[in-house]
Parts: structure tokens; C-alpha cells; sequence
């Protein structure tokens, strides 16, 4: 059975890998607006961490409502949500048994109700896969320091293949740096360098 794994290069996604890899043929599968170049990222990761990897290039007008949502909110967690959606659809339609996310129990975002991830499977004839929903931050650290090498810092430091950069790069461009930083609190992220 083969899954398609949304996937940044971060902590989470690369441990959802790793759980689901004894289970599935995993290929991790990068979401971008095609805005900066921050895909390549992911694809370094999941060269080192030995997985077949795909680019899917995704509607830019969701990318553009997404920030106009973000801007309007003064928060990203609505844009954040609207893409995740979108790309766990896109994701759906392509030619997988299965799709799957790192999102964890205590995330607030982005998050997939029960009766989302059913009209996804029912519509799509997939499985959604989410082994991190039921596991909070403090566990899914403590498996990852004992598999993974990563490095954090702040969010707009951090090499990463996630859909956030693109936003922030369309953000900047459509606004300013002062609104990026207005609406994106500053947070942490992770980039996977290999496995342990």
C-alpha cells in the first residue's frame, strides 16, 4: 500500500514517516505556491532520510485568500487551515492508497475534524492517516531525540519546506515585512538533518 505524506522536512512529519514506514510504501510529498524555493528543503530531507519525495505545486489564488484571511484575522490560523485542506485534497486525488499529516494532538493548527478526514476517505476512496492526533508534543520529543537529528530556532530562521514560507514570501510581497510580522507570531520550527 502506498501513502502520500504531507511533508515540511520538520520533526513531526518526518517521525509520522518513520511510524508509518512499516505499514505503507512512503513517499513524502511537498506542498508549494511555487513563491520562493523553500520545497527543496524538504526534498533534502527526505533524501537523507531515505524516502521517495514528490512536489506538487498548488493553486495560487488559495495561497492569495489564505493571506488576505491572515491579514483580515491579524493570526494565520484560518490561512493555515484553508491550505491545509486544499492540500490534503490535492493530495487525495492523486494516485495513493492512503494520505497522511504530522499533525499532533495538541496542535492547534492545523488540525482535521473526524467528520472531515470521513468526507475525505468517503470522497476520495483513501485513507486518512494522522498517528500523531493521539500523541502530545512532550512524547513525540522524546521519539524524535531518539531518531532523528534536528535542528530549531526561530521560524523564519529555519530551512524548511512548509507552505508557511511561501505564505510569508506572498505576504511580504502583497503588504510588507511589517505585516508578516504583525500577523505570524514568533515560534519554533524544526528541520530534520538526518536519521540517528
Amino acid at each position: 500500500m502506498e501513502v502520500g505524506l504531507l511533508f515540511s522536512g520538520g520533526k513531526d512529519s518526518s517521525l509520522t514517516a518513520l511510524l508509518l514506514d512499516e505499514f505503507y510504501d512512503v513517499t513524502l510529498v511537498s506542498a508549494h505556491f511555487e513563491v520562493t524555493g523553500a520545497w527543496k528543503h524538504a526534498r533534502k530531507t527526505a533524501t537523507a532520510l531515505g524516502y521517495d519525495f514528490e512536489e506538487v505545486i498548488l493553486d495560487q489564488d488559495i495561497a492569495k485568500t489564505a493571506v488576505e484571511q491572515m491579514v483580515e484575522d491579524g493570526f494565520p490560523r484560518n490561512g493555515i487551515q484553508q491550505v491545509h485542506r486544499h492540500t490534503l485534497e490535492t493530495v487525495a486525488a492523486m494516485a495513493f492508497d492512503a494520505i497522511a499529516d504530522g499533525t499532533r494532538r495538541d496542535d492547534r493548527v492545523p488540525s482535521v475534524s473526524r467528520a472531515q478526514a470521513q468526507s475525505l476517505e468517503d470522497r476520495h476512496g483513501i485513507d486518512y492517516l494522522a498517528p500523531l492526533t493521539g500523541i502530545g508534543r512532550n512524547a513525540v520529543d522524546k521519539m524524535v531525540a531518539q531518531t532523528l537529528e534536528i535542528e530549531s530556532g526561530p521560524s523564519e530562521e529555519i530551512p524548511k519546506g512548509d507552505y508557511e514560507v511561501d505564505l510569508r514570501a506572498l505576504m511580504a510581497d502583497l503588504y510588507d515585512d511589517e505585516t508578516v510580522s504583525q500577523v505570524f507570531p514568533a515560534h519554533t520550527q524544526t528541520r530534520v538533518v538526518a536519521r540517528r
